[in-house]
């Protein structure tokens, strides 16, 4: 015990010396690549699940972007036609507009006729297609900020463990260098989890947020369609 104690102040001293002269020498940079390749085995799972991250996020955002976008006006046309009786230019209209939105009124204009009751189910049953759609690939984006920090805190463990194996397996004094590559290796891994961790749970909850406004409007627009089959016609 009293010899590792020995070996570690010896360390210490070793780096602190070291530092010394690397400040009268200038600051040494350090490259990205050279950070990449020093964190070890645990940066390759950690750049897949960044690219998968960013793809799934731009993929996402595009697609719930589109879905967001109706015309204006888009419920009173609908409502206008229906009164009118013309259906097939309310069908028409949706069909041109194509989100979600319209997917649920033009399936309520393919059941007119039919009970009240079945048309509004029909419409929550595209309702509930169309939410599903939207939610694609979040779960797996939610996995990705949840499991990249946890990923990077592994390195961390592995980085360390192998510090101090090679400090248990050195003889005589153990070398600043030697000491500071497992450390080196464990500080880069848990901040490549944590930055790519904390954007990914960012990301997520701006999509969720997304969809929630996109489910509103369904929803206005489908309680306004099935008032609209309540009206007489003129």
């Amino acid at each position: 015990m009293t010899s590792l104690l020995l070996q570690i102040t010896t360390t210490a001293a070793d780096t602190t010396a070291a530092l010394a002269e690397g400040a009268e020498a200038g600051p040494e940079s350090v490259r990205l690549i050279d950070l990449a390749l020093a964190g070890g085995w645990a940066m390759i799972p950690l750049a897949l699940l960044s690219l998968a991250a960013i793809y799934i996020f731009v993929e996402r955002f595009l697609t719930l972007k589109k879905a967001a976008k109706n015309p204006d006006g888009f419920n009173e046309r609908i409502k206008k036609m229906v009164l009118a009786g013309d259906i097939t230019g309310a069908k028409m209209l949706c069909a041109q507009t194509n989100t979600p939105v319209s997917h649920m009124l033009e399936k309520g204009l393919t059941r007119i006729g039919n009970p009240l009751k079945n048309i509004e189910t029909s419409i929550e049953n595209v309702g509930k297609i169309e939410i599903s759609r939207l939610e694609k690939n979040l779960s797996a984006l939610a996995t990705i900020a949840g499991a990249a920090p946890m990923l990077g805190f592994l390195g961390t463990v592995t980085g360390m463990i192998g510090a101090f194996i090679a400090i248990a397996q050195a003889e005589g004094s153990v070398s600043p260098k030697l000491l500071s590559s497992g450390i080196y290796e464990a500080m880069v891994t848990t901040a490549t989890g944590l930055i790519i961790g904390l954007p990914a749970y960012v990301g997520y909850n701006y999509l969720v947020s997304k969809i929630d406004s996109i489910v509103h409007a369904m929803e206005y627009s489908s309680i306004e369609f099935l008032d609209v089959l309540q009206e007489p016609q003129l």
